[in-house]
C-alpha cells in the first residue's frame, strides 16, 4: 500500500497583501497605539501642506515619524534638529513604501519625562507612609454650610466654582483663602491657606483647585508640604487641580479627587434639598446597577466599532494619500532641479561652440582679414594683388590700410 506524502507549500503573497496584513498586525497591537517614545529630532521637514515629518533617533536606532496638520496646530514647542523630546502617538504602516512609522499626536521636551520620574519618586515614599491611604479619607458632607476655597483670587477657576456652587447650593456660605498657584511662592501659599482655613474658619470642606497646564505649571501640588498639610486638613479637602487628564500628589492625598474646577464645586453640593430627601440610597442603587450593565454593554461595542473603524474608516486612505501627495510633491521638485540643470549644461555648450565659430575670435589669436580697398574682396591668395594696391587690413581691435610695394 503507498503512502501519501504531504509536503507544506509555503502561502505565496503579492507586496500590497504582505504589507496590509503587516499593518493589520501592528495596528491591532493597542500597546504599539498609546506609547511615549523619546530621542533626538533630526531630517525634520515642513512640506506646504502643513504636515510634519520627522526622524527620532538615538545611538543605537531611528524612527520615522509623521505628524498631521491638525496636531501640529495645537503644538506649543518649538521643534529643530537636535532637540531631545519625547513623542506620544501610535505605530502606523505607510503602505506605498511599506515603512512603519510614528503616528505622533504630541510632543514634549524631554525634561518633562525628568519630573515625571521625580513625581514617580515622591509619590512611592508619601505612599509608602499611608499619606494615600483609602481608609483614611473622609466622607463629603451632603449638605455643607461653609465651603472654603484655596485658589489665585485673579484666575479663572475661582469664577467658574462661585458660579457653580451659586447655581446648585446658593445656601452655602463660602470662604475665600488666596494663594499663589504657580512658581516657587506656591507651596508655602497653599499651605498657610489651607492652615488658615481649618484654624480660623472650620469650613465643612475645602476645595483646592486651579486650571489647567504643563507638568510645571502644577508642580506645587506634587509638593511635600502640600500634600502633608492636605493629610492634616481638619476639614475634608476635594482638590480641582488641572484637566481631566491631570494628576498630581495632591489629588491622592485627598480626600477626593475631580476633575477639574468645577467639577470639584459640583461634587461639593448637592443638586438640590428635595433630590437628596428623596429616596437617594434607592435611586442609586438602581441606577448604579443599571448604568454598570449599560457602560459594559456599550464598552463592549463600542470597543468593536472602534476596532472596526481603524481597518476600514475612509481616514486611513486619506492620510495615507496625504503622505503620497507629500512624496511626489518632493519628486517633482527633484525632477525640476535636474531638468533645469541639465538644460543649462547643454546650453553652455552652445555657447563654447558658437565662441570658437566666431571670426573675431580668430582675429583675436593674431589672424587678420585683408580685402581689396575698391572693391570689399578678401585677399585669398597672393596672386590676386598688384603692387600699388590698396588694402584694408582688419584685426581683433579694428582696421588699418596698406598698399603693396612688390
Amino acid at each position: 500500500m503507498k503512502q501519501l506524502v504531504l509536503f507544506n507549500i509555503p502561502a505565496r503573497w503579492t507586496v500590497a497583501d504582505l504589507t496590509r496584513h503587516l499593518r493589520q498586525l501592528l495596528e491591532s497591537d493597542e500597546t504599539l497605539q498609546n506609547i511615549w517614545v523619546q530621542g533626538e529630532i533630526s531630517n525634520l521637514a515642513r512640506p506646504s501642506s502643513g504636515h510634519l515629518y520627522f526622524t527620532l533617533k538615538d545611538s543605537a536606532a531611528s524612527l520615522r515619524c509623521v505628524m498631521w496638520r491638525s496636531d501640529v496646530a495645537r503644538l506649543r514647542l518649538a521643534l529643530q534638529d537636535g532637540m531631545a523630546v519625547e513623542v506620544h502617538g501610535g505605530i502606523r504602516v505607510y503602505e506605498p513604501q511599506g515603512q512603519y512609522q510614528l503616528q505622533a499626536d504630541a510632543i514634549r521636551p524631554l525634561g518633562e519625562g525628568a519630573l515625571y520620574q521625580e513625581f514617580l519618586r515622591l509619590r512611592a515614599i508619601l505612599e509608602a507612609e499611608g499619606l494615600f491611604d483609602p481608609e483614611r479619607k473622609r466622607a463629603i458632607p451632603e449638605l455643607p454650610r461653609r465651603i472654603g476655597i484655596v485658589t489665585s483670587p485673579t484666575g479663572a477657576a475661582l469664577r467658574d466654582m462661585l458660579d457653580t456652587i451659586r447655581r446648585r447650593y446658593p445656601l452655602a456660605e463660602v470662604i475665600l483663602a488666596p494663594s499663589p498657584v504657580q512658581g516657587d511662592e506656591a507651596p508655602p501659599g497653599l499651605v498657610a491657606a489651607l492652615q488658615n482655613l481649618n484654624r480660623a474658619a472650620h469650613p465643612d470642606v475645602i476645595l483646592l483647585a486651579r486650571g489647567g497646564g504643563s507638568i510645571e505649571d502644577l508642580w506645587a501640588f506634587n509638593d511635600e508640604r502640600v500634600v502633608r498639610a492636605i493629610v492634616a486638613s481638619q476639614s475634608p479637602v476635594i482638590t480641582g487641580v488641572g484637566h481631566e487628564t491631570d494628576f498630581t500628589l495632591a489629588d491622592f492625598a485627598a480626600d477626593l479627587r475631580a476633575p477639574t474646577p468645577t467639577a470639584a464645586a459640583e461634587l461639593a453640593t448637592p443638586v438640590t434639598i428635595i433630590d437628596l430627601q428623596a429616596g437617594l440610597t434607592f435611586s442609586t442603587s438602581r441606577l448604579g446597577a443599571a448604568m454598570q450593565a449599560l457602560f459594559d454593554q456599550q464598552r463592549g461595542l463600542l470597543d468593536g466599532l472602534q476596532s472596526n473603524l481603524r481597518f476600514f474608516s475612509p481616514l486611513r486612505r486619506v492620510q495615507t494619500e496625504r503622505q503620497r501627495l507629500d512624496d511626489l510633491s518632493r519628486r517633482e521638485n527633484a525632477a525640476q532641479a535636474h531638468r533645469l540643470a541639465l538644460e543649462t549644461s547643454q546650453l553652455k555648450g552652445l555657447e563654447r561652440r558658437l565662441s570658437a565659430l566666431n571670426p573675431l575670435a580668430v582675429l583675436s589669436r593674431g589672424y587678420a582679414v585683408v580685402t581689396h580697398k575698391r572693391d570689399d574682396k578678401i585677399v585669398s591668395s597672393a596672386s590676386s594683388v598688384k603692387a600699388g594696391d590698396d588694402l584694408n587690413v582688419r584685426v581683433a581691435d579694428g582696421e588699418f590700410e596698406a598698399r603693396v610695394t612688390q
